[in-house]
Protein backbone atom coordinates (compact mmCIF):
# COMPACT_ATOMS: atom_id res chain seq x y z
CA UNK A 1 0.00 0.00 0.00
CA UNK A 2 1.25 3.47 -0.89
CA UNK A 3 1.09 6.25 1.68
CA UNK A 4 -0.66 9.56 1.07
CA UNK A 5 1.38 12.76 0.85
CA UNK A 6 -0.48 16.05 1.08
CA UNK A 7 0.66 19.04 -0.97
CA UNK A 8 0.14 22.44 0.63
CA UNK A 9 0.77 25.43 -1.64
CA UNK A 10 1.60 28.80 -0.11
CA UNK A 11 2.41 30.74 -3.30
CA UNK A 12 -0.38 33.24 -2.63
CA UNK A 13 0.79 33.93 0.94
CA UNK A 14 4.45 33.11 1.55
CA UNK A 15 5.21 33.58 -2.15
CA UNK A 16 3.74 37.07 -2.00
CA UNK A 17 6.38 37.91 0.62
CA UNK A 18 9.04 37.72 -2.10
CA UNK A 19 10.79 41.06 -2.56
CA UNK A 20 9.24 42.84 -5.53
CA UNK A 21 6.16 40.58 -5.72
CA UNK A 22 2.66 41.91 -5.17
CA UNK A 23 -0.32 40.07 -6.61
CA UNK A 24 -3.56 41.73 -7.64
CA UNK A 25 -6.77 40.00 -6.61
CA UNK A 26 -7.59 38.73 -10.10
CA UNK A 27 -4.05 37.37 -10.42
CA UNK A 28 -4.43 35.44 -7.18
CA UNK A 29 -7.70 33.99 -8.47
CA UNK A 30 -6.02 32.87 -11.69
CA UNK A 31 -3.07 31.29 -9.85
CA UNK A 32 -5.46 29.50 -7.48
CA UNK A 33 -7.31 27.99 -10.44
CA UNK A 34 -4.05 26.75 -11.99
CA UNK A 35 -2.96 25.23 -8.66
CA UNK A 36 -6.32 23.50 -8.36
CA UNK A 37 -5.94 22.05 -11.85
CA UNK A 38 -2.56 20.63 -10.82
CA UNK A 39 -4.23 18.84 -7.92
CA UNK A 40 -2.65 20.31 -4.79
CA UNK A 41 -4.50 19.52 -1.56
CA UNK A 42 -4.35 22.93 0.12
CA UNK A 43 -4.19 26.46 -1.30
CA UNK A 44 -3.17 29.04 1.27
CA UNK A 45 -4.81 32.19 -0.05
CA UNK A 46 -3.21 34.76 2.23
CA UNK A 47 -3.80 36.53 5.52
CA UNK A 48 -7.31 38.01 5.57
CA UNK A 49 -7.34 41.38 7.24
CA UNK A 50 -3.61 41.91 6.83
CA UNK A 51 -3.99 43.80 3.52
CA UNK A 52 -6.82 44.77 1.13
CA UNK A 53 -5.73 42.35 -1.61
CA UNK A 54 -5.89 39.28 0.61
CA UNK A 55 -9.22 40.33 2.08
CA UNK A 56 -10.65 40.92 -1.41
CA UNK A 57 -9.37 37.53 -2.55
CA UNK A 58 -11.19 35.68 0.23
CA UNK A 59 -14.34 37.71 -0.41
CA UNK A 60 -14.37 36.37 -3.97
CA UNK A 61 -12.30 33.20 -3.61
CA UNK A 62 -12.82 30.71 -6.44
CA UNK A 63 -14.48 27.39 -5.77
CA UNK A 64 -11.72 24.79 -5.67
CA UNK A 65 -11.36 21.08 -5.11
CA UNK A 66 -8.35 21.95 -2.95
CA UNK A 67 -8.97 23.03 0.63
CA UNK A 68 -8.83 26.83 0.60
CA UNK A 69 -6.89 27.93 3.68
CA UNK A 70 -6.62 31.25 5.52
CA UNK A 71 -3.41 32.13 7.33
CA UNK A 72 -3.01 34.07 10.57
CA UNK A 73 -1.36 33.96 13.96
CA UNK A 74 -2.29 32.59 17.36
CA UNK A 75 -4.24 34.87 19.64
CA UNK A 76 -2.40 37.54 21.57
CA UNK A 77 -1.70 37.26 25.26
CA UNK A 78 -4.13 38.97 27.61
CA UNK A 79 -7.31 38.24 25.66
CA UNK A 80 -9.37 35.19 24.79
CA UNK A 81 -9.36 33.59 21.36
CA UNK A 82 -13.01 34.55 20.94
CA UNK A 83 -12.20 38.23 21.59
CA UNK A 84 -9.05 38.61 19.48
CA UNK A 85 -10.07 40.72 16.47
CA UNK A 86 -7.03 39.61 14.40
CA UNK A 87 -7.94 35.95 14.83
CA UNK A 88 -11.57 36.80 14.17
CA UNK A 89 -10.60 38.39 10.87
CA UNK A 90 -8.90 35.17 9.80
CA UNK A 91 -11.91 33.05 10.75
CA UNK A 92 -14.28 35.45 9.03
CA UNK A 93 -12.74 34.50 5.68
CA UNK A 94 -14.94 31.41 5.94
CA UNK A 95 -12.36 28.90 4.75
CA UNK A 96 -12.59 25.23 5.63
CA UNK A 97 -9.03 25.25 6.97
CA UNK A 98 -7.10 27.80 9.03
CA UNK A 99 -3.34 27.77 9.49
CA UNK A 100 -1.91 29.73 12.42
CA UNK A 101 1.74 30.54 12.96
CA UNK A 102 2.81 29.98 16.55
CA UNK A 103 6.17 30.34 18.29
CA UNK A 104 7.90 27.08 19.24
CA UNK A 105 11.29 28.58 20.03
CA UNK A 106 11.69 29.63 23.67
CA UNK A 107 14.08 32.38 22.56
CA UNK A 108 11.48 33.89 20.23
CA UNK A 109 8.75 33.64 22.86
CA UNK A 110 10.68 35.59 25.48
CA UNK A 111 12.65 37.96 23.24
CA UNK A 112 10.35 38.56 20.25
CA UNK A 113 6.90 38.24 21.85
CA UNK A 114 8.00 39.31 25.32
CA UNK A 115 5.70 36.87 27.11
CA UNK A 116 6.26 33.81 29.29
CA UNK A 117 6.62 30.30 27.90
CA UNK A 118 3.40 29.30 29.67
CA UNK A 119 1.47 32.18 28.11
CA UNK A 120 2.65 31.15 24.65
CA UNK A 121 1.50 27.56 25.22
CA UNK A 122 -1.88 28.85 26.35
CA UNK A 123 -2.12 31.00 23.19
CA UNK A 124 -1.52 27.94 21.01
CA UNK A 125 -4.02 25.74 22.86
CA UNK A 126 -6.79 28.35 23.02
CA UNK A 127 -6.38 29.38 19.38
CA UNK A 128 -6.40 25.85 17.97
CA UNK A 129 -9.33 24.86 20.18
CA UNK A 130 -11.26 27.94 19.03
CA UNK A 131 -10.74 27.02 15.36
CA UNK A 132 -11.86 23.45 15.99
CA UNK A 133 -14.94 24.69 17.85
CA UNK A 134 -15.88 26.57 14.66
CA UNK A 135 -15.74 23.24 12.81
CA UNK A 136 -12.70 24.25 10.80
CA UNK A 137 -9.58 22.20 10.11
CA UNK A 138 -6.76 23.61 12.24
CA UNK A 139 -3.07 23.71 11.32
CA UNK A 140 -0.17 25.05 13.40
CA UNK A 141 2.89 26.38 11.60
CA UNK A 142 5.54 25.74 14.26
CA UNK A 143 7.69 28.78 13.61
CA UNK A 144 11.47 28.48 14.11
CA UNK A 145 10.94 24.87 15.13
CA UNK A 146 14.33 23.45 14.18
CA UNK A 147 16.26 26.29 15.85
CA UNK A 148 13.96 26.07 18.86
CA UNK A 149 14.36 22.30 19.11
CA UNK A 150 18.16 22.51 19.09
CA UNK A 151 18.08 25.06 21.93
CA UNK A 152 15.24 23.62 24.03
CA UNK A 153 13.77 20.38 22.64
CA UNK A 154 11.36 19.87 25.55
CA UNK A 155 9.64 23.22 25.00
CA UNK A 156 9.51 22.90 21.19
CA UNK A 157 7.96 19.43 21.49
CA UNK A 158 5.58 20.68 24.17
CA UNK A 159 4.17 23.23 21.74
CA UNK A 160 3.48 20.49 19.17
CA UNK A 161 1.81 18.22 21.71
CA UNK A 162 -0.31 21.10 22.98
CA UNK A 163 -1.57 21.85 19.45
CA UNK A 164 -2.36 18.19 18.71
CA UNK A 165 -4.20 17.76 22.01
CA UNK A 166 -6.24 20.90 21.26
CA UNK A 167 -7.39 19.31 18.00
CA UNK A 168 -4.92 20.38 15.32
CA UNK A 169 -5.08 18.26 12.16
CA UNK A 170 -1.49 19.17 11.27
CA UNK A 171 1.55 20.58 13.01
CA UNK A 172 4.10 21.85 10.52
CA UNK A 173 7.82 21.95 11.32
CA UNK A 174 9.13 25.26 9.98
CA UNK A 175 12.75 25.95 9.09
CA UNK A 176 11.91 29.62 9.25
CA UNK A 177 15.47 30.97 8.94
CA UNK A 178 16.34 28.48 6.21
CA UNK A 179 19.61 27.54 7.86
CA UNK A 180 19.01 23.86 8.61
CA UNK A 181 20.75 21.08 6.68
CA UNK A 182 19.19 17.80 5.49
CA UNK A 183 20.85 15.56 8.07
CA UNK A 184 19.53 17.76 10.90
CA UNK A 185 16.03 17.93 9.43
CA UNK A 186 15.92 14.14 9.03
CA UNK A 187 17.16 13.49 12.57
CA UNK A 188 14.89 16.01 14.27
CA UNK A 189 11.80 14.97 12.30
CA UNK A 190 12.41 11.34 13.28
CA UNK A 191 12.83 12.37 16.92
CA UNK A 192 9.55 14.31 16.81
CA UNK A 193 7.72 11.21 15.58
CA UNK A 194 9.44 9.06 18.20
CA UNK A 195 8.25 11.55 20.83
CA UNK A 196 4.63 10.76 19.95
CA UNK A 197 3.64 13.12 17.10
CA UNK A 198 2.23 10.90 14.32
CA UNK A 199 3.84 11.33 10.90
CA UNK A 200 0.42 11.61 9.27
CA UNK A 201 -0.16 14.76 11.33
CA UNK A 202 3.28 16.22 10.60
CA UNK A 203 4.17 18.73 7.89
CA UNK A 204 7.39 20.37 6.68
CA UNK A 205 7.92 24.00 5.64
CA UNK A 206 11.43 24.93 4.49
CA UNK A 207 13.21 28.02 3.19
CA UNK A 208 16.03 28.06 0.68
CA UNK A 209 18.69 30.18 2.38
CA UNK A 210 21.29 27.42 1.99
CA UNK A 211 19.89 26.08 -1.33
CA UNK A 212 18.63 23.08 0.64
CA UNK A 213 14.86 23.69 0.77
CA UNK A 214 14.01 20.80 -1.59
CA UNK A 215 16.60 18.50 0.01
CA UNK A 216 15.35 19.40 3.50
CA UNK A 217 11.76 18.69 2.47
CA UNK A 218 12.68 15.28 1.09
CA UNK A 219 14.69 14.55 4.25
CA UNK A 220 11.57 15.25 6.34
CA UNK A 221 9.46 13.01 4.12
CA UNK A 222 12.06 10.24 4.41
CA UNK A 223 11.84 10.59 8.20
CA UNK A 224 8.02 10.35 8.20
CA UNK A 225 6.44 13.81 7.61
CA UNK A 226 3.39 13.53 5.35
CA UNK A 227 2.50 17.12 4.45
CA UNK A 228 4.71 19.22 2.18
CA UNK A 229 4.52 23.00 2.02
CA UNK A 230 6.04 24.93 -0.87
CA UNK A 231 5.51 27.46 -3.64
CA UNK A 232 5.51 27.55 -7.42
CA UNK A 233 8.95 28.52 -8.75
CA UNK A 234 10.26 28.65 -5.18
CA UNK A 235 8.84 32.10 -4.44
CA UNK A 236 9.14 33.24 -0.84
CA UNK A 237 10.80 35.50 1.68
CA UNK A 238 14.54 36.12 1.24
CA UNK A 239 15.85 33.19 -0.86
CA UNK A 240 12.44 31.58 -1.27
CA UNK A 241 10.57 28.47 -0.18
CA UNK A 242 10.78 24.82 -1.22
CA UNK A 243 10.06 24.76 -4.95
CA UNK A 244 7.01 22.70 -5.85
CA UNK A 245 7.95 22.68 -9.54
CA UNK A 246 10.95 20.62 -8.45
CA UNK A 247 9.36 18.61 -5.64
CA UNK A 248 6.27 17.43 -7.51
CA UNK A 249 8.12 15.68 -10.35
CA UNK A 250 10.57 14.14 -7.88
CA UNK A 251 7.71 12.71 -5.82
CA UNK A 252 5.82 11.40 -8.85
CA UNK A 253 8.68 10.26 -11.08
CA UNK A 254 11.66 9.38 -8.89
CA UNK A 255 12.21 6.35 -6.73
CA UNK A 256 11.59 5.46 -4.00
CA UNK A 257 8.95 8.21 -3.79
CA UNK A 258 6.99 7.24 -6.89
CA UNK A 259 6.43 3.72 -5.52
CA UNK A 260 5.97 4.65 -1.86
CA UNK A 261 3.58 7.60 -2.08
CA UNK A 262 0.54 8.96 -3.84
CA UNK A 263 -0.56 12.59 -3.99
CA UNK A 264 -3.50 14.57 -5.29
CA UNK A 265 -1.31 15.53 -8.24
CA UNK A 266 -1.52 12.93 -11.00
CA UNK A 267 1.19 12.07 -13.51
CA UNK A 268 -1.16 13.33 -16.21
CA UNK A 269 -1.60 16.68 -14.42
CA UNK A 270 2.19 16.97 -14.24
CA UNK A 271 2.16 17.67 -17.98
CA UNK A 272 0.85 21.15 -17.11
CA UNK A 273 3.72 21.95 -14.74
CA UNK A 274 5.93 23.89 -17.17
CA UNK A 275 2.94 25.92 -18.35
CA UNK A 276 1.99 26.69 -14.73
CA UNK A 277 5.54 27.78 -13.93
CA UNK A 278 5.73 30.12 -16.91
CA UNK A 279 2.24 31.45 -16.23
CA UNK A 280 3.43 32.64 -12.83
CA UNK A 281 6.53 34.30 -14.30
CA UNK A 282 4.34 35.98 -16.91
CA UNK A 283 2.08 37.41 -14.20
CA UNK A 284 5.16 38.68 -12.34
CA UNK A 285 6.66 40.06 -15.56
CA UNK A 286 9.81 38.04 -14.89
CA UNK A 287 11.97 36.15 -17.36
CA UNK A 288 11.68 32.43 -16.50
CA UNK A 289 14.82 30.88 -15.04
CA UNK A 290 16.27 28.95 -17.98
CA UNK A 291 18.14 26.48 -15.78
CA UNK A 292 15.28 25.68 -13.43
CA UNK A 293 15.01 21.94 -12.85
CA UNK A 294 12.33 20.18 -14.92
CA UNK A 295 10.57 23.35 -16.18
CA UNK A 296 13.43 25.59 -17.34
CA UNK A 297 13.98 26.25 -21.05
CA UNK A 298 17.48 24.76 -20.69
CA UNK A 299 16.45 21.80 -18.52
CA UNK A 300 16.52 19.51 -21.57
CA UNK A 301 18.85 21.50 -23.85
CA UNK A 302 21.79 19.58 -25.33
CA UNK A 303 24.43 21.90 -26.74
CA UNK A 304 27.58 19.78 -27.08
CA UNK A 305 27.85 17.75 -30.27
CA UNK A 306 28.73 14.60 -28.31
CA UNK A 307 25.58 14.94 -26.22
CA UNK A 308 23.34 15.63 -29.20
CA UNK A 309 24.72 12.62 -31.05
CA UNK A 310 23.95 10.34 -28.11
CA UNK A 311 20.48 11.86 -27.62
CA UNK A 312 19.64 10.95 -31.23
CA UNK A 313 20.39 7.30 -30.46
CA UNK A 314 18.71 7.17 -27.06
CA UNK A 315 17.41 10.19 -25.10
CA UNK A 316 18.10 8.39 -21.82
CA UNK A 317 21.82 8.93 -22.40
CA UNK A 318 21.57 12.53 -21.22
CA UNK A 319 17.99 12.95 -19.92
CA UNK A 320 16.89 11.66 -16.52
CA UNK A 321 13.18 11.94 -17.47
CA UNK A 322 11.22 12.46 -20.66
CA UNK A 323 10.69 16.26 -20.92
CA UNK A 324 7.12 15.72 -22.13
CA UNK A 325 6.01 14.31 -18.77
CA UNK A 326 6.44 17.78 -17.21
CA UNK A 327 5.19 19.66 -20.27
CA UNK A 328 8.67 20.70 -21.36
CA UNK A 329 10.53 20.02 -24.61
CA UNK A 330 13.94 18.84 -25.75
CA UNK A 331 16.11 21.54 -27.34
CA UNK A 332 19.13 20.96 -29.57
CA UNK A 333 20.51 24.52 -29.76
CA UNK A 334 22.98 25.67 -32.36
CA UNK A 335 26.32 27.11 -31.33
CA UNK A 336 29.97 27.10 -32.29
CA UNK A 337 30.27 23.81 -30.37
CA UNK A 338 27.75 22.05 -32.60
CA UNK A 339 28.63 18.98 -34.62
CA UNK A 340 26.95 17.70 -37.76
CA UNK A 341 24.74 15.23 -35.88
CA UNK A 342 23.52 18.10 -33.73
CA UNK A 343 22.91 20.20 -36.82
CA UNK A 344 21.03 17.50 -38.74
CA UNK A 345 18.80 16.83 -35.72
CA UNK A 346 17.98 20.53 -35.41
CA UNK A 347 17.25 20.84 -39.12
CA UNK A 348 15.07 17.73 -38.99
CA UNK A 349 13.02 19.27 -36.19
CA UNK A 350 12.38 22.21 -38.54
CA UNK A 351 11.23 19.88 -41.30
CA UNK A 352 14.44 20.29 -43.28
CA UNK A 353 15.81 16.86 -44.18
CA UNK A 354 19.44 17.09 -45.30
CA UNK A 355 21.65 14.22 -46.47
CA UNK A 356 24.77 13.41 -44.44
CA UNK A 357 27.04 14.32 -47.36
CA UNK A 358 25.31 17.60 -48.25
CA UNK A 359 28.04 20.29 -48.41
CA UNK A 360 25.50 22.79 -47.06
CA UNK A 361 25.97 21.27 -43.59
CA UNK A 362 29.57 22.44 -43.48
CA UNK A 363 28.59 25.88 -44.75
CA UNK A 364 25.91 26.24 -42.10
CA UNK A 365 28.32 25.27 -39.31
CA UNK A 366 30.95 27.68 -40.63
CA UNK A 367 28.37 30.44 -40.84
CA UNK A 368 27.18 29.79 -37.25
CA UNK A 369 30.74 29.89 -35.92
CA UNK A 370 31.54 33.03 -37.91
CA UNK A 371 28.45 34.85 -36.66
CA UNK A 372 28.90 33.79 -33.05
CA UNK A 373 32.47 35.12 -33.21
CA UNK A 374 30.87 38.43 -34.24
CA UNK A 375 28.60 38.43 -31.16
CA UNK A 376 25.53 36.47 -32.23
CA UNK A 377 24.07 33.75 -30.04
CA UNK A 378 21.82 31.11 -31.55
CA UNK A 379 21.33 29.19 -28.29
CA UNK A 380 18.42 31.44 -27.45
CA UNK A 381 17.46 32.55 -30.97
CA UNK A 382 16.37 29.40 -32.75
CA UNK A 383 14.20 31.27 -35.27
CA UNK A 384 17.19 33.29 -36.48
CA UNK A 385 19.19 30.07 -36.79
CA UNK A 386 16.46 28.50 -38.92
CA UNK A 387 16.50 31.47 -41.28
CA UNK A 388 20.31 31.29 -41.52
CA UNK A 389 20.13 27.57 -42.34
CA UNK A 390 17.39 28.05 -44.92
CA UNK A 391 19.46 30.71 -46.69
CA UNK A 392 22.43 28.34 -46.96
CA UNK A 393 20.11 25.58 -48.20
CA UNK A 394 18.43 27.89 -50.72
CA UNK A 395 15.08 27.47 -48.98
CA UNK A 396 14.48 31.00 -47.69
CA UNK A 397 12.05 32.88 -49.90
CA UNK A 398 12.31 36.68 -49.99
CA UNK A 399 8.86 37.93 -49.10
CA UNK A 400 9.84 41.59 -49.10
CA UNK A 401 12.89 43.82 -49.32
CA UNK A 402 13.66 46.67 -46.93
CA UNK A 403 14.83 49.65 -48.95
CA UNK A 404 15.43 52.01 -46.06
CA UNK A 405 14.32 52.92 -42.55
CA UNK A 406 14.70 55.87 -40.22
CA UNK A 407 14.00 56.48 -36.55
CA UNK A 408 13.78 59.82 -34.79
CA UNK A 409 13.38 60.58 -31.10
CA UNK A 410 12.12 64.02 -30.20
CA UNK A 411 11.80 65.74 -26.84
CA UNK A 412 9.09 68.39 -26.75
CA UNK A 413 6.55 70.01 -24.46
CA UNK A 414 3.03 68.67 -24.40
CA UNK A 415 -0.19 70.59 -23.79
CA UNK A 416 0.54 70.56 -20.05
CA UNK A 417 3.94 72.16 -20.64
CA UNK A 418 5.71 68.96 -19.61
CA UNK A 419 8.71 67.62 -21.54
CA UNK A 420 7.87 64.28 -23.17
CA UNK A 421 9.51 61.95 -25.69
CA UNK A 422 8.07 60.93 -29.03
CA UNK A 423 9.65 58.23 -31.18
CA UNK A 424 8.75 58.01 -34.86
CA UNK A 425 9.85 55.45 -37.46
CA UNK A 426 9.70 55.37 -41.25
CA UNK A 427 10.12 52.05 -43.07
CA UNK A 428 10.14 51.62 -46.85
CA UNK A 429 9.73 48.07 -48.17
CA UNK A 430 9.37 46.58 -51.64
CA UNK A 431 6.75 43.85 -52.03
CA UNK A 432 6.05 42.23 -55.40
CA UNK A 433 7.84 45.08 -57.15
CA UNK A 434 5.86 47.77 -55.35
CA UNK A 435 7.35 50.18 -52.84
CA UNK A 436 5.39 50.86 -49.66
CA UNK A 437 6.14 53.53 -47.07
CA UNK A 438 4.88 53.21 -43.52
CA UNK A 439 5.16 55.73 -40.70
CA UNK A 440 4.39 54.96 -37.05
CA UNK A 441 4.71 56.67 -33.72
CA UNK A 442 5.41 54.79 -30.50
CA UNK A 443 2.80 56.60 -28.43
CA UNK A 444 0.47 54.26 -26.56
CA UNK A 445 -3.14 54.84 -25.51
CA UNK A 446 -2.00 56.55 -22.29
CA UNK A 447 0.12 59.07 -24.18
CA UNK A 448 3.42 57.48 -23.12
CA UNK A 449 6.33 56.97 -25.50
CA UNK A 450 7.13 53.25 -25.95
CA UNK A 451 10.51 53.95 -27.55
CA UNK A 452 12.17 53.72 -30.97
CA UNK A 453 12.11 49.91 -31.22
CA UNK A 454 8.36 49.91 -30.66
CA UNK A 455 7.97 52.54 -33.38
CA UNK A 456 10.08 50.45 -35.77
CA UNK A 457 8.08 47.30 -35.05
CA UNK A 458 4.79 49.09 -35.67
CA UNK A 459 6.04 50.66 -38.93
CA UNK A 460 7.46 47.39 -40.26
CA UNK A 461 4.23 45.52 -39.53
CA UNK A 462 1.95 48.28 -40.82
CA UNK A 463 1.76 47.34 -44.51
CA UNK A 464 3.33 44.27 -46.10
CA UNK A 465 0.77 44.00 -48.85
CA UNK A 466 -0.46 40.40 -49.36
CA UNK A 467 1.35 39.23 -46.21
CA UNK A 468 -0.27 41.73 -43.88
CA UNK A 469 -2.98 39.39 -42.59
CA UNK A 470 -0.33 36.81 -41.67
CA UNK A 471 1.68 39.12 -39.43
CA UNK A 472 -1.14 41.12 -37.86
CA UNK A 473 -1.16 38.97 -34.71
CA UNK A 474 2.59 39.17 -33.94
CA UNK A 475 3.27 40.52 -30.46
CA UNK A 476 6.64 41.38 -28.91
CA UNK A 477 6.78 39.78 -25.47
CA UNK A 478 10.41 40.32 -24.42
CA UNK A 479 13.36 42.47 -25.46
CA UNK A 480 16.84 41.76 -24.13
CA UNK A 481 19.99 43.78 -24.73
CA UNK A 482 23.56 42.81 -23.98
CA UNK A 483 26.87 44.54 -24.69
CA UNK A 484 29.22 41.80 -25.94
CA UNK A 485 32.37 43.91 -25.99
CA UNK A 486 33.34 46.86 -23.86
CA UNK A 487 35.02 50.18 -24.59
CA UNK A 488 34.92 52.01 -27.90
CA UNK A 489 34.51 48.73 -29.83
CA UNK A 490 31.28 47.83 -28.03
CA UNK A 491 28.89 45.54 -29.91
CA UNK A 492 25.24 45.27 -28.94
CA UNK A 493 23.29 42.01 -29.09
CA UNK A 494 19.50 42.23 -29.08
CA UNK A 495 17.27 39.18 -28.57
CA UNK A 496 13.55 39.59 -29.18
CA UNK A 497 10.87 37.10 -28.14
CA UNK A 498 7.71 37.18 -30.25
CA UNK A 499 4.35 35.45 -29.96
CA UNK A 500 1.27 35.04 -32.12
CA UNK A 501 -2.38 34.34 -31.44
CA UNK A 502 -1.83 30.62 -31.99
CA UNK A 503 0.45 30.41 -28.98
CA UNK A 504 3.64 30.07 -31.04
CA UNK A 505 6.65 31.74 -29.44
CA UNK A 506 10.00 32.33 -31.12
CA UNK A 507 13.24 34.21 -30.52
CA UNK A 508 15.42 36.17 -32.94
CA UNK A 509 18.76 37.94 -32.62
CA UNK A 510 20.44 40.98 -34.10
CA UNK A 511 23.97 42.33 -33.58
CA UNK A 512 25.44 45.73 -34.37
CA UNK A 513 27.41 48.55 -32.84
CA UNK A 514 24.12 50.46 -33.18
CA UNK A 515 21.32 49.25 -30.89
CA UNK A 516 18.64 50.39 -33.36
CA UNK A 517 20.22 48.40 -36.22
CA UNK A 518 20.57 45.34 -33.98
CA UNK A 519 16.93 45.66 -32.95
CA UNK A 520 15.72 46.06 -36.51
CA UNK A 521 17.66 42.97 -37.61
CA UNK A 522 15.96 40.93 -34.88
CA UNK A 523 12.55 42.40 -35.84
CA UNK A 524 13.09 41.47 -39.48
CA UNK A 525 13.92 37.90 -38.55
CA UNK A 526 10.81 37.72 -36.36
CA UNK A 527 8.55 38.74 -39.24
CA UNK A 528 10.32 36.52 -41.79
CA UNK A 529 10.19 33.46 -39.54
CA UNK A 530 6.46 33.95 -39.03
CA UNK A 531 5.95 34.13 -42.81
CA UNK A 532 8.09 31.02 -43.37
CA UNK A 533 5.96 29.12 -40.83
CA UNK A 534 2.67 30.24 -42.39
CA UNK A 535 3.52 30.34 -46.11
CA UNK A 536 6.23 27.78 -46.90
Amino acid sequence: MTERLYIYDTTLRDGQQTQGVQFHTHEKQHIAAVLDDLGVDYIEGGWPGANPTDSAFFDAAPQTKAQMTAFGMTKRAGRSAANDEVLAGVLNAGTGAVCLVGKTSAFHVTDALGITLEENLANIVDSIAHIVSQEREALLDAEHFFDGYLADPAYALGCLHAAIEAGARWVVLCDTNGGSLPQDVARITAEVIKAGIPGDKLGIHTHNDTENAVANTLAAVDAGARQIQGTLNGLGERCGNANLTTLLPILLLKEPYASMFRTGVSVDALKGLTKASRMLDDILNRVPARQAAFVGASAFAHKAGLHASAILKNPATYEHVDPAVVGNARVIPMSNQAGQSNLRKRLGDMGLEVAKDDPALGRILDRVKEREDAGYSFDTAQASFELLARRELGQAPEFFEVKRYKVTVERRKNKRNKMVSLSEAVVVVKVDGQKMLSVSESMDETGSDRGPVNALAKALAKDLGPYQTLIGDIRLVDFKVRITQGGTEAVTRVVIDSEDSGGNRWSTVGVSANIVDASFEALLDAVNWKLVRDVV
